[in-house]
């Protein structure tokens, strides 16, 4: 199915990485496959071609469901369709579920970014309007999760007839670093790691230099994963999974490293800019109530679009990755927000 886009990186990195990195596409590929084996509602995956001949991996669940309005599943940074899965089910039994991996990311098309913030988060959202007007999308529910929130919100300012109800879950890059250190929340000890480590390289340039120590790396840093997805996988898939997305060619990486003042903080706050998205796009902002982003931007958020929708929920148990951490509570609350559009 569309394997031409099993690409290696070019230029010097193609001899030197599938040798000392033991990732590729196709491994990929094979371990997504196994994930998506879960899912008991009928989906189709395949890629949708752009017209820049960028491809964009796409999951489609309960295709049939045509009648109401579908949800669009965007997935954070260093993610892709398969850390859905939790979910995929549960939010297709009465409506399509659309889940793709961002251009850069995953299965998708790595093509070269622009290097400024504004121009990388430009193309971005100019694939996902792309993608959408080719899959023949008119309005979606959009739901963002931390990078994907980000990109979400990017798009609903520039396109918000196209968004019928926007979900952002634990979103990136919304607010403004802070100028005293005391009030800049600690970072998880796997960002921490990464940032003493690598400076100002790739945030996962750590995964490849680590080469064949790279899979191990991911179990040592984020062993919660495996613990996450225990109910599906008792065995290292889902760090396996993780390990072939972020050990290939890293173009959407970079973009998001062109995106961001450090780790956890935007070159281009999003709080800058809520209030441009249009009064009648409702917003709902799902946090984990242990999350190391900073849930008081629900607040600054009402406050910034006042006279419009805005609801913000913390769910008690749940960490960054509010989707998989409590999953049916998650579901819940993006079923209710589904159903008040149709």
């Amino acid at each position: 199915m569309a394997d031409d886009l099993e690409q290696q990186p070019q230029g010097w990195l193609s001899s030197w990485l599938p040798t000392w990195c033991p990732t590729s596409m196709s491994q990929l590929k094979n371990v997504e496959a196994r994930i998506l084996q879960c899912l008991q509602n009928k989906f189709l995956a395949r890629y949708v071609s752009l017209p820049n001949h960028n491809k964009i991996w796409t999951v489609t669940v309960s295709p049939e469901l045509e009648d109401r309005t579908p949800l669009v599943m965007v997935h954070g940074f260093g993610g892709g369709v398969g850390l859905w899965i939790l979910n995929m089910d549960s939010l297709s039994t009465r409506r399509t579920v659309h889940t793709f991996d961002l251009l850069g990311f995953g299965r998708s098309s790595r093509p070269i970014f622009p290097r400024d913030a504004q121009g990388a988060e430009d193309e971005f959202v100019t694939s996902i309007e792309t993608w959408r007007e080719t899959m023949g999308i008119p309005n979606m529910i959009l739901l963002g999760h931390s990078l994907g929130g980000f990109l979400a919100t990017s798009y609903s300012i520039k396109y918000p007839e196209r968004v019928k109800h926007l979900i952002l879950v634990d979103p990136w890059g919304f607010p403004l670093r802070p100028t005293d250190p005391s009030e800049i929340r600690t970072p998880p000890t796997w960002v921490k790691a990464i940032v003493s480590v690598l400076g100002r390289s790739n945030p996962l340039a750590v995964l490849r230099v680590a080469g064949p120590w790279g899979p191990g790396l991911i179990q040592r840093f984020r062993p919660d994963f495996k613990r996450k997805f225990a109910d599906f996988f008792d065995d290292d898939t889902i760090s396996e999974y993780i390990y072939h997305c972020n050990a290939q060619n890293p173009s959407g990486e970079t973009a998001f490293k062109a995106m961001m003042e450090s780790f956890g903080w935007a070159r281009r706050p999003m709080l800058e800019r809520i209030h441009l998205i249009r009064k009648d796009v409702p917003i709902t902002m799902i946090y984990g109530a242990n999350t190391w982003v900073d849930i008081s931007t629900g607040e600054k958020v009402k406050l910034r679009r006042p006279g419009s929708y805005v609801r913000d929920v913390a769910i008690e148990g749940a960490s960054h990755h509010v989707y998989a951490d409590q999953p049916q509570i998650f579901n819940s609350v993006v079923e209710e927000i589904c159903e008040s559009v149709d």
